[in-house]
């Protein structure tokens, strides 16, 4: 298994030096940061996975080798499975990871910055408390824009205040993100 290095706290932030303190005065080991993803609720994970892959320049995780396993145990039902991209998926959840980023071979799961979409029966039905913000920088913003909503998103509105400019967009399912 692949594992991806701990990143040191910055030096200014009082954790770090409380971190610092703590192992100086112990001989404790600081702790070992926490490993996480977004996980987006979807109607429709396979296509709002696609969706990201693109707009990020990711890579679709493959589960394939893990799902056949436990296709083969029987701890997986076939119904829970679906053909995406040409091999096994799960019919409920799909990933997208960062393709410089970690994954564990065995399982296929990024170990690295992931965004994680499930199915969920509900349409979502108010502002997100959530979002991502995509930073191309000024001078490729309007292309950035432009090539987004080739992908599917939609431009909701143009925000231009005197902290900065950006736009507001959502994704295929209606999942507000800006571009900076």
């Amino acid at each position: 298994m692949t594992q991806t290095p701990a990143s040191p706290a910055s030096p200014a932030s009082p954790t770090a030096s409380d971190s610092a303190a703590e192992t100086a005065s112990t001989g404790a080991a600081a702790p070992t940061p926490v490993h996480w993803k977004l996980v987006i609720d979807a109607a429709d994970p396979h296509a709002q996975a696609d969706f990201w892959a693109a707009a990020l320049h990711y890579t679709a995780e493959d589960n394939g080798a893990l799902i056949e396993r436990l296709l083969e145990l029987g701890a997986l039902p076939g119904a829970a499975t679906v053909e995406f991209h040409g091999r096994p998926a799960f019919r409920d959840l799909v990933a997208v990871r960062h393709p410089d980023d970690p994954y564990d071979p065995d399982s296929g799961t990024g170990l690295g910055r992931r965004l994680l979409f499930q199915r969920v029966p509900e349409a979502k039905t108010a502002k997100n408390r959530l979002h991502l913000d995509l930073h191309p920088g000024a001078e490729r913003r309007a292309e950035e824009v432009a090539r987004l909503t080739a992908l599917g998103a939609g431009v909701l509105r143009e925000v231009k205040e005197p902290s900065g400019h950006w736009v507001v967009m959502a994704d295929p399912e209606g999942n507000e993100f800006c571009v900076h």
